[in-house]
């Protein structure tokens, strides 16, 4: 009877000390990955177990809400993307989060977005993209959400080639490849690690240069279309979180993109480890921000687009 107690005990005070990353995106997407791979490293460091919670809708928003509404002793983490933190404050005037609710913990990847099709689309590059959606009034593409980069790209690359195409909204990557896959969109664009392992056809790739994981991608601007963006992914804490527990986190973070399963996770989800500690993420978020208002500007976007 005794050990029993003493084993519940234990149980009980490890659940209460627990860590939590919520991911604000549903179950299988690359951020989810992401979080579940660092995870058991950070926990290794913090001597604590580490949970990967998702708490999902409203491109992020809810997610993002409950961490920037949490006690700020770290134990209750965000483990998100570009779009809540640096395109959905420029979208939604009805945002639940303000970016100041947050403190940058470190930054995890960033990766060139990849436009994808599926193999029985006929779709294989950006004039194909661009025929259909002239041709084809009910031409579509996925998202991971209004708002989400998904939905900025695509919008940008319609009104950069003139075309019309139907924005249609899912609760996150794993969605959105699924009605791909099901050919109830025509395209998506996203992070390229659901690419390879569901057969899909890289159709572009945002970057500056083609990428190391998949040099016979040409990119936009070699086919016609001056687009470059990439989508990072990064861990977060609220805002008044005390600097001792931020820096224990960020070192914790910087040894878990160090361990040897990390490394070989994100080498599967195609999606380059760049650490970024506290201060150095703070400036790229921010510049982040000014880049995706001009965006979303010039291009006319509106909450409901």
């Amino acid at each position: 009877m005794g050990l029993l107690f003493y084993g519940c005990a234990m149980a009980s005070a490890l659940a209460q000390n627990a860590t939590t990353i919520v991911v604000n995106f549903g179950a299988g997407g690359s951020a989810d990955r992401m979080a579940r791979l660092i995870a058991p490293e950070m926990g290794a460091v913090l001597e604590t177990q580490v949970v990967v919670k998702n708490t999902t809708g409203a491109a992020g928003a809810i997610g993002a809400t409950e961490v920037a509404r949490a006690r700020p002793d770290g134990t209750t983490l965000l483990l998100t993307t570009t779009g809540p933190m640096a395109i959905q404050p420029h979208f939604r005037a009805d945002l639940p989060y303000r970016v100041a609710d947050f403190a940058p913990v470190c930054l995890l990847g960033d990766a060139p977005v990849m436009m994808m099709a599926a193999p029985v689309s006929g779709i294989r590059n950006v004039a194909d993209v661009i025929a259909r959606a002239r041709r084809d009034s009910g031409f579509n593409y996925g998202s991971a959400g209004p708002g989400s980069i998904p939905h900025i790209v695509m919008a940008a690359l319609a009104q950069r080639t003139g075309t019309q195409m139907t924005h249609v909204p899912f609760r996150g990557s794993a969605e959105s490849i699924i009605a791909l896959l099901r050919n109830d969109v025509s395209i998506y664009a996203d992070l390229p690690g659901g690419l390879r392992a569901n057969n899909l056809v890289p159709v572009g790739v945002m970057a500056e240069r083609r990428t190391a994981e998949f040099p016979e991608t040409p990119t936009l601007r070699e086919q016609g279309v001056d687009m470059v963006y990439s989508i990072w992914a990064g861990l977060y804490a609220p805002a008044a979180t005390p600097p001792a527990t931020l820096a224990r986190l960020e070192a914790a973070c910087q040894r878990a993109l160090g361990a040897a399963p990390v490394i070989d996770g994100f080498e599967r989800l195609a999606t380059p480890i760049t650490f970024r500690g506290q201060a150095d993420f703070a400036a790229f978020q921010a510049a982040e921000l000014e880049k995706f208002r001009q965006v979303i500007q010039s291009a006319g976007l509106r909450p409901g687009d």
